[in-house]
């Protein structure tokens, strides 16, 4: 039984049982629109986000600002951050690799890096590419 369900069925229960003077139906009806009077209004909906992000029938013009502010710009910052990770990624392997071709040149290279069955495998694929 719902809410609705509930109320009506008291309703005619109340209906039926009482029989009120003038003076206390209108103290009740009094205190009823009191009580509506300091009703606080309904929560919004879940996606009430997607309305103010995406406009609210304002046209296009408010339409191009709240998506600018509110997804364009974000979205700018991450693919920004992200280039940003990729070049330092990218530089620190350009280290690594100038690292170790220098020491390869100067021979600073210790002799288990050329015994390394990965590291003979790694000079050859380097020496095919270039």
């Amino acid at each position: 039984m719902n809410e609705l369900q509930f109320t009506r069925r008291i309703r005619h229960y109340l209906d039926q049982s009482t029989q009120l003077d003038a003076n206390v139906a209108e103290k009740l009806q009094a205190a009823r629109s009191l009580a509506l009077s300091r009703r606080r209004p309904e929560p919004a909906p879940v996606l009430a986000w997607a309305d103010s992000t995406f406009g609210n029938g304002e046209g296009w013009a408010g339409l191009g600002w709240q998506l600018g502010t509110r997804v364009l710009l974000p979205a700018a910052v991450l693919i920004v951050a992200v280039a940003g990770i990729y070049n330092w990624q990218e530089k620190q392997r350009l280290a690594e690799i100038v690292e170790i071709d220098s020491q390869l040149l100067t021979d600073d290279l210790p002799i288990d890096a050329y015994l390394d069955q990965g590291f003979e495998a790694w000079l050859k694929k380097r020496a095919a590419e270039q």
